[in-house]
């Protein structure tokens, strides 16, 4: 079920002199939208790059399931998901019960697993945690989010709809210096609103006149550019249909489908699993194996339906969680806020497997892991690796080592 956005618009019919009442439906496009939005489609370059962000936490642990380890039962006596439960990949590690989609997804070679992400000094705060994963910038200030500077530094000359974010609200994560995302949750709602007395100023372009500034005509470029934003974004979403199954919870990855079923600029999206959906502290079992299932449902859903519109080889999905949890479980039958977890890259175009070393379960700090894989290496991965941006340290202010998972 498509829920209804929740999109934030600055006093933008203020300055278009609109006089209109500001909805609370409108994205950020609306008030700072490139004027050659949507002017038209580039091609020459289809490689896209999908983001799924896990909020709230995800227990790597009983995602991907070191079972070959004792370790990992003694400090899980309840938690523990026995071996024979699993869907084993290998004679180290089984996925959840019901991630038959991922299972399938790594079988057919399709999904890098990397382990031990995480970074120094880290914090235990959702919110923290996540600008820091959002930033691409631990225990720093930075007001821009990674996806953003990739924008950026991919496509200085600021291609419309180059970068989409589908949510509620706007990510920090694609906060960028130049490029607007366009940002909306529900396409039926993705629109400018305003009092019923004041829809003729908003359906219709104003054009400029010879009177008027430079700052007048900027707006006007955006009032239009706005609306043939929604426009298309609605049409692309009504016009789509899949016989593909997404599982109960989509996660929005069918929005996203529709809109590269529908040959957009855009090659950079950012979706969520949202709510902090994976903040497991009580009752994890049931709850978390639930979770799972959407999580592995939707993926595999989404995947299938780029094969089936002829743009698998064109898309790869990252997906990490701001942190996971710790190794032990607690007295709630759950797990607590903890340190290092695993990444995921999943596409055809590359090459499955597991990267980066594994952590260990007994060498504990405060009862965390201690992460061996800086989160960044992924992101450098997927921005040189994939994108085919060489200096990645562009976005991400250093050099990092890559994981060599593209040809």
């Amino acid at each position: 079920m498509i829920k209804k956005s929740t999109f934030k618009r600055r006093d933008f019919l203020k300055l278009l002199g609109a006089g209109a009442a500001a909805g609370s439906s409108v994205s950020p496009i609306f008030s700072q939208l490139s004027p050659l939005a949507f002017a038209g489609d580039d091609t020459s370059d289809k490689k896209i790059l999908v983001v799924l962000e896990l909020s709230g936490g995800n227990d790597g642990l009983n995602t991907l399931v070191p079972y070959g380890d004792d370790a990992y039962y003694r400090h899980r006596p309840t938690l523990g998901i026995k071996p024979n439960k699993l869907r084993k990949i290998d004679d180290h590690f089984g996925f959840n019960p019901d991630m038959s989609g991922m299972e399938r997804l790594f079988k057919d070679g399709k999904m890098a697993v990397f382990h031990g992400c995480g970074y120094d000094q880290p914090s235990y705060s959702h919110f923290t945690s996540m600008a820091y994963w959002q930033t691409a910038a631990p225990n720093s200030g930075e007001s821009l989010g990674w996806v953003g500077r990739l924008a950026d530094a991919l496509d200085p000359n600021v291609t419309a709809n180059y970068l989409v974010n589908v949510d509620a609200t706007q990510s920090l994560a694609v906060v960028a210096k130049n490029h607007v995302p366009v940002v909306f949750d529900d396409p039926k709602e993705f629109g400018r609103k305003g009092l019923f007395n004041s829809r003729p100023l908003l359906d219709k372009d104003r054009v400029a006149t010879s009177n008027s500034s430079q700052a007048q005509r900027r707006l006007l470029e955006l009032a239009k550019s706005a609306r043939q934003a929604s426009e298309k974004v609605r049409s692309a979403c009504e016009n789509y249909s899949t016989p593909i199954d997404y599982g109960i919870a989509p996660l929005d990855l069918n929005k996203i489908a529709a809109l590269i079923n529908a040959d957009m600029n855009t090659r950079l999206y950012y979706t969520s699993f949202r709510r902090n959906a994976f903040d497991t502290h009580v009752q994890q079992p049931n709850l978390h194996q639930r979770l799972l299932t959407y999580f592995s449902d939707a993926v595999s859903g989404f995947f299938s339906d780029m094969e089936r519109i002829g743009r698998a080889d064109d898309v790869v999905m990252l997906v990490f969680s701001e942190f996971g949890r710790r190794v032990a479980e607690n007295t709630n039958l759950g797990t607590d806020h903890g340190t290092a977890n695993n990444m995921y890259l999943i596409g055809n175009s590359v090459k499955g497997g597991h990267y980066g070393d594994l952590p260990s379960l007994t060498a504990l700090t405060d009862g965390n892991m201690q992460h061996t894989t800086d989160f960044r290496q992924v992101y450098a991965t997927a921005i040189s690796g994939w994108l085919g941006l060489e200096s990645h340290e562009q976005v991400l202010r250093y050099r990092f080592k890559e994981f060599p998972v593209f040809s």
